[in-house]
């Protein structure tokens, strides 16, 4: 099996690239997340996100303790090839780990002076009762 389609992608120093998950149908921003190479592989070849944890420093199947997996269902690769962009159906409708729909849930409102970052989505499901 040749890889030679990884090797069109903009490595980062540290072999990784940023990723953003967008929900086909919506069109919402998902979450933002970073993939090496065998992370990209394996979503290709499993057809659902698999992401690289920079925290844990492993390789994250998106839902292997929640249950909310991403299913691919097309990948994108930016103008200067160094973001990746992936369209996917998100299960149960949770993507982020505080159980909203997406963590993109803080709004800015205001002005540059008197500003402040609002919560405008709901959690859909107590975190607590996700991970366990």
């Amino acid at each position: 099996m040749t890889t030679d389609w990884l090797d069109k992608v903009r490595w980062d120093a540290n072999g990784l690239v940023p990723v953003i998950a967008q929900e086909v149908g919506s069109n919402d921003v998902l979450m933002f997340a970073w993939m090496n190479r065998e992370a990209l592989r394996l979503t290709i070849e499993h057809q659902r996100a698999v992401y690289f944890s920079r925290s844990r420093n492993k390789l994250w199947f998106k839902g292997e303790e929640s249950g909310h997996v991403q299913h691919l269902h097309e990948v994108r690769l930016d103008c200067d090839e160094d973001v990746v962009l992936l369209k996917v159906e998100q299960v149960s409708g949770i993507a982020c780990h505080t159980g909203r729909h997406a963590c993109f849930f803080q709004k800015f409102e205001g002005t540059a002076e008197a500003g402040e970052w609002v919560t405008v989505e709901p959690v859909l499901q107590d975190p607590e009762t996700i991970y366990k």
